[in-house]
């Protein structure tokens, strides 16, 4: 009785840890593209910059 108990606890214990590195992947992955993204804007703007001051001066 007390190693089924046991072996049920460390079963749910596991899929536990399964689904919180899995949250954590997504979260990663989440805050990767949101960089990407920020850097991707961040580039057209200063080449938008850079090509404005070309006209201007």
């Amino acid at each position: 009785m007390l190693n089924t108990v046991k072996s049920k606890a460390e079963e749910l214990f596991a899929a536990t840890q399964k689904e919180d590195k899995q949250a954590l992947n997504e979260k990663e992955n989440a805050w990767q593209q949101r960089m990407e993204h920020t850097a991707r804007l961040r580039a057209l703007r200063l080449t938008k910059e850079a090509a404005d001051k070309e006209d201007d001066g």
